[in-house]
Order: C-alpha cells, then sequence, then structure tokens
C-alpha cells in the first residue's frame, strides 16, 4: 500500500466515541465565555474541519450544520449564520479531503487557511447584511490563528490511533 508523503505510518481505526468526544470538548471550549475578541480561533471549526478531512464518511454537514446551530443559539446570533459558515466549511475540506492528505501538515496549514477565511467572511458577510457592525480587522487574526492551530490538532486527534512501536522484526505491519 502506497502511503501519503505526510504519514509515516498505518493509523488504526478511529473510535466513534473519540470523534463525539472531540466534537463536544471543542463545543465546550467555544461556549466558555471568553469575551468577544475578533481574532478568537473558532477551536469547533477546526475540529469540524479535522474530522471533515480524516473521516468524511462519519463528519459530514449535516452534522456542522447542527453544531453551526447550536453556536447561533448559544452567541445569539442571526439564526443561521454559523450554520452556514460550518456547512460551507465542511462541504469545502470534504471536497479537498483526498487531495489535502498527500501534503505535509505544515502544507496541510496552509491549504486549511482559505477554508476558515472563507468561513469567516461568510459570517461577516451575513452579520453586515443583517444590520450589525463590523468588528475591525483583527478578524482577519482568527483563520491565521486556526491554520497555525492546524498542527496541534492533527498531532493531539490522531495520537489514539496510532500504533505503538512494535520491536517484533517478523512482523511486516
Amino acid at each position: 500500500m502506497i502511503l501519503p508523503r505526510g504519514s509515516d505510518q498505518l493509523l488504526l481505526p478511529v473510535n466513534p466515541l473519540f470523534i463525539v468526544a472531540s466534537l463536544v470538548f471543542a463545543l465546550g471550549f467555544n461556549l466558555i465565555p471568553l469575551g468577544r475578541q475578533a481574532a478568537m480561533p473558532d477551536l469547533l471549526a477546526l475540529v469540524l474541519v479535522f474530522w471533515n478531512v480524516h473521516q468524511p464518511q462519519r463528519v459530514g454537514v449535516g452534522i456542522a450544520f447542527v453544531l453551526g446551530l447550536l453556536m447561533d443559539v448559544h452567541q445569539g446570533a442571526l439564526f443561521g449564520q454559523h450554520a452556514l459558515a460550518y456547512t460551507l466549511l465542511s462541504f469545502l475540506a470534504v471536497t479537498i479531503h483526498r487531495r489535502l492528505l498527500w501534503f505535509s501538515v505544515l502544507q496541510q496549514a496552509l491549504h486549511v487557511w482559505p477554508l476558515f477565511a472563507a468561513a469567516h467572511a461568510v459570517s461577516l458577510a451575513v452579520r453586515l447584511v443583517s444590520g450589525g457592525s463590523f468588528p475591525g480587522w483583527q478578524l482577519l487574526g482568527a483563520p491565521t490563528l486556526e491554520a497555525a492551530l492546524w498542527p496541534v490538532a492533527v498531532w493531539v486527534l490522531l495520537a489514539p490511533q496510532r500504533r505503538a512501536p512494535d520491536p517484533d522484526e517478523n512482523r511486516p505491519l
């Protein structure tokens, strides 16, 4: 089997409970009242894109829509603002997931930055069309921070799937 360049080993199958736990943890982190900073990275969007790339059959656009509605209810935003942004983000991530896995983790971070920027642009456009105020140019920092957190998310979320090093020299895998 030919492995993509970014991966150095075969991974174990992912536990569906771990996917749910990571999404619930990211949602919980987004629910913590840290203040309304425009440059605050969206951890739920980061984890959602990760699972869209690595498990597109299990985490798709429908889950992104439901999580977006939960974020809209929590933040008191226009109903559907985050749902639209997360749905677009999920669709774009599923679209490029096969190509993205061939790159190294740092190159993947460069490839997911436009996805995060597009999601924030859609959310900003919905906010401005509905009569909201412009949060400032520091909003450009959020997609950059999310892309910078991509290697950390890959390392943390793939950790349970990595095999322990096997000293047995007789087995090929």
